[in-house]
């Protein structure tokens, strides 16, 4: 687990809680700044917060809606600032998302308790209960699936539809929450640990509208390219693939349960199908540059046979690998007779959704510190993961459950939510 160091906000803890993937190999650190006090202009006091959330994406809004629902934290004065308009959703939209995310039973349970899955299951989701993994170069495959296949392994859901849903719970919590849609960031001025007389004692917030508020703490959810983590100079490791993702809404050959999540690892990159209904899925396929652009260049026949290929061919199978994992598998089948998973086959693609082929880089990023004197960093600005096993958007709603219950606790203790000694004892 990554280890803080000089970690100086109330919640010293939150790094032994909030999870990011790690890579040794091929890295590039951003050396970090230093951040200096500003003074304060004693004719223009500002509004203070207890809590400012800076970003209203999926995982910003749900940190808002935690914050705004826990009993311990009833009166404190928590905004949440969002640079886009607001999500409102009043019609589920005919045609599906290329953004989408793959919600874990975990997430689902934190959605439900701040009030968003109800919202979510009322618009659409697709629960999956199955996923087989195989490659292109042989017969190896790994299944993972629940025993009775009764319960939900994950949830596809896209990611529009989660921010709608806690946009709308956020509605029912506005005694609790203020939101300021539309509101964007252009300067944060930070407090020292040990400050002068004449230094400001919380974070200064300064609007592009030429307002400013203050906090007691700062909470960054503004992304893998975050302001907050920039301004303060939080060296942060990041490592590009040089491939890119290409996205896109499938339509299949013909209607299907559409339980599996399937994903084929090429020599190019892996490819995944994600289930979106009984009749349509959601497309991330990992290649190369050039290789992204060849597939977004081409027409729709000739992609949709490009994606059945990638699924279905077998022109990349070895002989020698082939053989050498059938050895392997004859050794294991005699050392466990019940090893081994049943092979399925994917459903073929008929078409694709109309003008939803785009693709996007593909990186690793992991901030070197996720806490700072009065300032949290919680999802993709604290770490950016690849999407292969999609568990991004989950690694941002742990941050999120993690960072309420420390501040839950310190509330009920009586302590400054963005002081060191804060921190729930033994934490």
């Amino acid at each position: 687990m990554h280890k803080l160091r000089g970690a100086t906000l109330a919640f010293n803890g939150l790094g032994r809680c909030l999870s990011a993937e790690k890579h040794r190999s091929a890295l590039k650190i951003h050396s970090r700044g230093f951040v200096c006090a500003h003074h304060v202009d004693e004719s223009n006091k500002n509004e203070v917060y207890d809590i400012i959330i800076s970003g209203g994406g999926m995982v910003g809004s749900a940190m808002a809606c935690s914050l705004g629902m826990d009993r311990n934290l009833d009166g404190k004065k928590i905004l949440l600032l969002e640079a886009g308009n607001k999500k409102v959703m009043h019609k589920v939209p005919d045609t599906y998302s290329t953004r989408v995310s793959s919600i874990s039973p975990g997430s689902a349970t934190l959605l439900t308790g701040v009030g968003a899955w109800k919202h979510i299951t009322k618009m659409r989701c697709k629960p999956y209960k199955r996923m087989q993994v195989w490659d292109a170069c042989s017969d190896v495959l790994i299944t993972f699936d629940k025993e009775d296949m009764q319960d939900e392994m994950a949830y596809i859901v896209e990611n529009d539809i989660v921010v709608a849903a806690l946009t709308k719970q956020l509605d029912d919590l506005s005694d609790n929450v203020e939101v300021k849609y539309r509101t964007k960031v252009v300067k944060y001025s930070w407090p020292m640990p040990h400050k002068p007389a004449s230094a400001i004692p919380w974070v200064k917030v300064t609007l592009a509208s030429g307002e400013s508020v203050e906090t007691k703490l700062l909470i960054g959810a503004d992304g893998p390219n975050s302001m907050v983590r920039q301004g303060l100079g939080i060296a942060t490791v990041k490592w590009n693939y040089d491939q890119s993702a290409v996205v896109a809404v499938l339509h299949l050959s013909e209607p299907t349960e559409n339980n599996v999540a399937w994903q084929r690892f090429l020599p190019s990159g892996p490819i995944a199908m994600l289930p979106l209904s009984d009749t349509e899925s959601s497309l991330v396929w990992s290649t190369s540059h050039q290789h992204a652009q060849e597939l977004l260049q081409l027409d729709e026949e000739s992609f949709v046979d490009a994606i059945n290929s990638a699924f279905w061919s077998n022109e990349n199978q070895s002989e020698f690998i082939e053989t050498a994992g059938s050895l392997f598998r004859s050794t294991l089948s005699a050392i466990m007779p019940t090893a081994g998973s049943p092979r399925q086959l994917p459903p073929s693609v008929a078409g694709i959704g109309p003008k939803s082929r785009v693709m996007f880089p593909l990186g690793v990023g992991h901030a070197s510190e996720y806490i700072r004197h009065r300032v949290a960093l919680i999802g993709d600005a604290a770490h950016r993961v690849h999407p292969l096993a999609g568990q991004g958007a989950n690694l941002g709603f742990g941050d999120v459950a993690c960072l309420t219950r420390i501040l839950s606790q310190a509330a009920f203790d009586g302590k400054d939510l963005g002081l060191s000694n804060a921190a729930p004892a033994g934490v």
